[in-house]
């Protein structure tokens, strides 16, 4: 306790951060996502927050400690010395423990797991049967688009979760609270790899923290999601730390754990027979041998944990199923939806075009320039461990960009692997643009406001502030005004 104590102290923008973080909690009591046809909050004296004049005070804390975290992490940010490597670690920490307490916030999806994890432990086939075979609390709280479908997680992750409705069985509260628990770790995993990969390749460990962990937009959706992406984004980050320190096989059982829990991490997977090859070049010179030999293993590997975890569970490649419904999600958020929204809005004066129709097309060509673009990047990222780590992001970025539909948590895939490279600070304020403005379009109600043009441009205007911020003190010049108030003028 008098770390945590010394730490706020010594660094005042922790413990703003900390204040903005209990506030942001404290406000999902009456703006979230609460478990429905649930008595737990009417126990606890805490109903009152959810409506009428308590939703509107509970509205005001919550973007209040949502501007406090913002405005502690750009000053972080700018300050890029100031904070130790230890204290930036530890700020992460500090920041992310209140919203463990948090209703689930801007995201149903806690509820869905729950719901397909029960669908599992009553003896039914999540990946053909949805959560509405197991009514109750549990899909009463979940986004009811949802009840109906089937599962789209990996065997690993379906494990995972029925571990925790075993325990919790249908009390939401506590489900939501195991599920952070077993989550967290990728957290820890993520504190202990980010730093090893920047180090790897020269890049500042403590922007990697601020990057990749330290930002509110990712520790809120993460924590007080929470999502599985949390578990994910660890599991990723500690794999390949292991393949850049030269620990291969290690490194691919990892990312194959990765794999195992989220098929989308598969794309970082082939980069690794780039990087292990770089390695066997710095010791003496590659054989056909060599390459036959690393490309099987690369494949090998993962394959063979990802099996293992499918036998354990026992229903052989039915996740294929659930990843059709992904579809369901429509945001401009991705290219793909984006044009589809842009060409059904210009041809509207001319022919009433449905925007599933146009979706399925853009998608589809979105798919397809996916694949061949992850195919050439890939081979551009044969010269070194450099260029590999390069690519690899890229490739990344580029499936968040080009798959049909996107959500701000999908972005720790890209920026614990980025960590790698000391962005400049034109690329550090691209993220703080991107980063407040998902912050306000994305609601804690689970709602967007993307289509309302006012609160748009104001979420843009934030994030354009906070972006300058990033670079220069004051830019609204309000200690001058303040000054002048004063008398000092």
């Amino acid at each position: 306790m008098s770390s945590v104590s010394d730490l706020l102290r010594r660094y005042p923008d922790s413990a703003l951060g900390l204040l903005g973080s209990v506030a942001v909690t404290v406000g999902t009591y009456g703006l979230a996502d609460i478990p429905r046809n649930d008595a737990t909050l009417e126990d606890l004296g805490l109903a009152p927050m959810a409506y009428g004049h308590g939703k509107t005070l509970s509205g005001i804390v919550f973007w209040l400690g949502v501007t406090l975290m913002v405005m502690a992490w750009v000053r972080i940010g700018r300050d890029r010395e100031a904070m130790s490597l230890r204290a930036t670690s530890a700020t992460v920490l500090v920041w992310a423990a209140p919203l463990v307490f948090a209703i689930p916030v801007f995201s149903r999806d806690v509820y869905a797991y729950l719901g397909q994890a029960a669908v599992l432990a009553d003896g039914f086939d999540p990946y053909n049967d949805g959560p509405a075979h197991v009514p109750g609390p549990i899909v009463d709280s979940m986004a009811q688009i949802w009840a109906p479908t089937t599962s789209p997680y990996s065997p690993a992750f379906m494990l995972l979760a029925r571990g925790v409705v075993a325990v919790t069985g249908e009390n939401v509260f506590a489900g939501v609270m195991a599920f952070r628990i077993v989550l967290l770790p990728g957290l820890l995993l993520a504190l202990w790899a980010v730093p090893r990969i920047a180090t790897h390749f020269g890049a500042s460990r403590r922007s990697g923290l601020w990057l990749a962990l330290l930002n509110p937009l990712l520790l809120i959706h993460l924590v007080g999601g929470p999502h599985g992406e949390m578990l994910l984004m660890g599991v990723l980050a500690a794999g390949a730390a292991l393949v850049l320190g030269g620990r291969h096989a290690a490194g691919l059982v990892v990312l194959g754990l990765a794999v195992s829990l989220k098929v989308t991490a598969g794309v970082v997977v082939p980069f690794v027979v780039w990087i292990w090859l770089d390695h066997l070049r710095r010791e003496r010179t590659v054989t056909a041998r060599d390459r036959i030999g690393v490309f099987a293993a690369t494949a090998a590997i993962p394959a063979a944990v990802f099996a293992a975890f499918t036998l354990a569970l026992g229903l052989g490649f039915g996740w294929l199923n659930g990843l059709a419904f992904a579809n369901r999600i429509i945001n401009p958020f991705t290219l793909p939806t984006l044009a589809a929204h842009l060409i059904a809005w210009i041809a509207s004066p001319f022919h009433a075009w449905n925007l599933h129709e146009v979706l399925g097309v853009t998608r589809t060509v979105g798919s397809v320039v996916m694949g061949v673009l992850l195919v050439y990047l890939w081979w551009r990222g044969r010269r070194d461990e450099r260029a590999a780590m390069a690519f690899m992001c890229w490739a990344v970025f580029a499936v968040l960009v080009l798959e049909p539909s996107t959500l701000p948590w999908y972005y720790t895939w890209v920026t614990v692997l980025v960590v790698a490279f000391t962005l400049p600070m034109w690329a550090r304020q691209v993220v703080v643009v991107a980063s407040v403005v998902l912050l306000i379009l994305f609601q804690p109600d689970d709602s967007i406001l993307f289509y309302k043009p006012f609160e748009s441009l104001l979420a843009v205007a934030l994030g354009v502030l906070a972006a300058v911020s990033l670079r220069r003190r004051d830019p609204l010049r309000l200690n001058r005004f303040g000054a002048v108030l004063r008398g000092h003028g």
